[in-house]
């Protein structure tokens, strides 16, 4: 039976708290676009709690999780890390993308406290951008890009790419850095770049580039996220451009597949397969299990960071014997090649995200979506690149 403290302060009851509870503090979107990206990590985070406390908790103790809703705003996100803080969380989970999730972030690194974003997948989302004590589970967008352009050189023979960025959030740019990093030295040649915005109605003016080219180029290198990446497979398919389009794991999943029908040749890299078919059966079973838990299959790849995150946090704690951030922080810097079900992770004191990894390869043939096999990167996408 849990007994739980009261103290008397000087303006009244405190709230009582679990003295043999450890607080985790969701501060993530439940509403906005950013919710469809922060729910399935959500979701898989929490089956892990679920199992740890089946297994007898952390340290001896139950986890125990609290929740403040975002709103895909930013100045929400603030408002929201602020709240767990003040509401006794032991660690901060924030938003997955880094420009949503980092006010939160900072609102826990203020406080003294860890936190993980979700699945962000920009550099600043850790040690660069929020402070030493803030990671991310997920894989880097520099090592997308950088998977995508190498796999179509080796495997499909490209020698030629366009880059089209949109250019609205961090998480783009960071594909096409790993894309124009590895592209060259893996043998392409990039012969021609554009930009966007997600919300433009029409990239006419940029498909008018692309068939003024001499010859079409092998491959396209879309950095974009849903919707304006749906828009813009549309409108280049429409305009009778054929090359394989490229794009990085926040265009997983076939919600929004209606938006540009029958669609092939479509290749995108994931850190897990959400379709039963990844080529790891231990991914297979959690995406069951996840189906088990919610009543369905994960939406996309972005499931997976949620339960490595609780997973990786919770052996560091283990492991330190404490909750205090620098000694959870100084535990998990000494990961290197951790065993996980969607591979090995590792963390240092540079880099708290993942800089290279094994990524599942999805192709999309006559708008279905299915593993084409898997691809690791020939190395390490370097700090000064993620960068730049």
């Amino acid at each position: 039976m849990k007994h739980f403290i009261t103290a008397t302060l000087l303006m009244g009851l405190a709230t009582p708290v679990f003295a043999d509870d450890i607080t985790i503090g969701f501060a993530i979107a439940k509403s906005g676009w950013v919710e469809a990206y922060d729910a399935p990590a959500v979701a898989a985070a929490r089956i892990r709690i679920d199992e740890i406390n089946a297994a007898g908790g952390l340290m001896g103790k139950q986890l125990k999780w609290i929740e403040a809703d975002t709103k895909s705003d930013q100045a929400q996100s603030a408002s929201a890390g602020l709240q767990m803080v003040d509401d006794g969380a032991d660690m901060l989970i924030v938003s997955c993308d880094y420009d949503f999730g980092a006010p939160a972030a900072l609102a826990a690194e203020s406080a003294g406290l860890n936190s993980f974003f979700l699945c962000a997948e920009d550099i600043k989302a850790g040690i660069q951008g929020v402070g030493p004590n803030s990671f991310s589970a997920s894989i880097l967008a520099a090592v997308q890009g950088a998977t995508m352009a190498e796999w179509a050189v080796k495997e499909r023979e490209a020698m030629t790419g366009y880059v089209l960025l949109d250019t609205t959030i961090e998480y783009n740019k960071g594909i096409c850095t790993g894309y124009d990093w590895m592209f060259p030295k893996a043998g392409g040649e990039i012969v021609g770049r554009d930009t966007f915005l997600n919300g433009d109605a029409s990239i006419a003016s940029q498909i008018t580039r692309i068939k003024s080219l001499d010859k079409e180029p092998d491959v396209i290198m879309l950095c974009s996220y849903i919707p304006g990446a749906a828009s813009a497979v549309r409108q280049i398919r429409a305009a009778g451009i054929n090359s394989t389009i490229l794009n990085g794991s926040a265009v997983d999943g076939s919600y929004w597949l209606d938006a540009a029908p029958d669609l092939s040749n479509f290749i995108v890299p994931v850190q897990g397969s959400i379709y039963g078919d990844d080529t790891r059966p231990a991914v297979n079973e959690f995406r069951d299990a996840f189906e088990a838990a919610t009543g369905a299959g994960p939406s996309s790849t972005y499931a997976y960071p949620g339960y490595l995150l609780i997973d990786l946090w919770a052996k560091a704690v283990e492991r330190a014997g404490t909750v205090e951030a620098s000694a959870v922080t100084a535990e998990l810097e000494k990961m290197s090649n951790e065993p996980t079900a969607f591979g090995p992770r590792s963390f240092s004191s540079e880099i708290h995200h993942q800089n290279t990894a094994e990524m599942q390869i999805i192709e999309i043939t006559n708008g279905k979506p299915a593993v084409t096999g898997s691809f690791t990167i020939s190395e390490p996408v370097p700090l000064a690149v993620l960068l730049k």
